[in-house]
């Protein structure tokens, strides 16, 4: 489903979302542009390919595989991510992995550059038809859900929290065990959500099957897009997180996940408005008398 917006999404942003599933001699290309975009922008089909280290047909393959129309168009692309991404050495520094030694003033930057970023690109590459599809399918649901592993398990804890709330029959998995029973028991009116960045959890992606086969609608919510956990997904909902150094620590992802979250919640209560203004109220007063100033 293409996403519903005036500019394209930022190719960089797209090049990342594309990268595992593309060809050994594709992903030289890949890289090369990731390396230098500005350099990209400028260079002859013969340059790139020189640059990358293979051949001319590749770069034409590598265009087909991200939709492109051609070199010319992947030359306009790569300018417009420049531009987008403020290329030059404030970026270097901010956006760059965490050298040893750093000081906290460069994690401080680091981080937060690259916290922003993801945000930034996560909303620019969101597919808004898919987000109002999975939203219209989550408020009518009668059952909801959430299975992700580690950090992603944070993420889908959260948006269940939230569900729960405003008065959503949702429920977070913490184990596939359990997460495989109740999609065993899912039905056609229920909604599976599975969050994985990488969109390979095993684990992740066998919850999303079968609770395909038992015909639940599925979401999923990862940073690539033609990964095995967005084949089994009615709604793919992309983040854009390049994660930094300490990657074990699901840093920037995780920003993303959220962000994508909010969004599912913030539209399931606009839907449901009235339900939502009263849960909330209900919700707040039960536990209005254990707040501590």
């Amino acid at each position: 489903m293409s996403a519903s917006r005036t500019d394209p999404p930022n190719l960089l942003v797209s090049i990342k979302s594309v990268l595992p599933s593309l060809s050994k001699a594709e992903t030289k290309v890949a890289q090369e542009i990731i390396r230098e975009p500005e350099a990209a922008s400028t260079r002859t089909i013969t340059e790139l390919a020189h640059a990358a280290g293979t051949s001319e047909a590749t770069v034409v393959r590598f265009c087909r595989s991200l939709g492109l129309a051609g070199h010319r168009e992947l030359r306009m692309r790569a300018a417009q991510a420049v531009i987008g991404t403020g290329e030059g050495p404030d970026r270097e520094i901010a956006g760059g992995d965490i050298p040893s030694g750093a000081d906290m003033s460069r994690i401080i930057a680091t981080i937060s550059y690259a916290d922003v970023g993801a945000i930034t690109d996560t909303a620019d590459a969101l597919d808004t038809e898919a987000c109002e599809a999975a939203v219209a399918a989550l408020a009518a649901a009668g059952r909801i859900d959430v299975f992700g592993v580690e950090a992603s398990g944070i993420v889908g804890a959260d948006l269940t929290k939230k569900l729960h709330r405003i008065g959503c029959t949702a429920f977070n998995w913490p184990d596939v065990h359990s997460a495989l029973v109740a999609a065993s028991l899912a039905g056609n009116k229920d909604v599976a959500v599975a969050i994985s960045h990488s969109g390979a959890t095993t684990e992740t992606v066998e919850f999303l099957e079968a609770a395909r086969d038992r015909d639940a609608t599925t979401i999923a919510i990862t940073n690539h897009a033609r990964s095995p956990l967005a084949r089994a997904a009615d709604y793919v909902l992309t983040t854009a997180a390049r994660e930094t150094t300490f990657r074990s620590g699901a840093t920037v992802s995780r920003i993303a996940q959220l962000m994508v979250v909010d969004c599912l919640f913030v539209g399931v209560a606009a839907r449901r408005r009235q339900r939502t203004a009263k849960a909330l109220a209900a919700t707040a007063a039960a536990v209005s008398n254990r707040q501590r100033v």
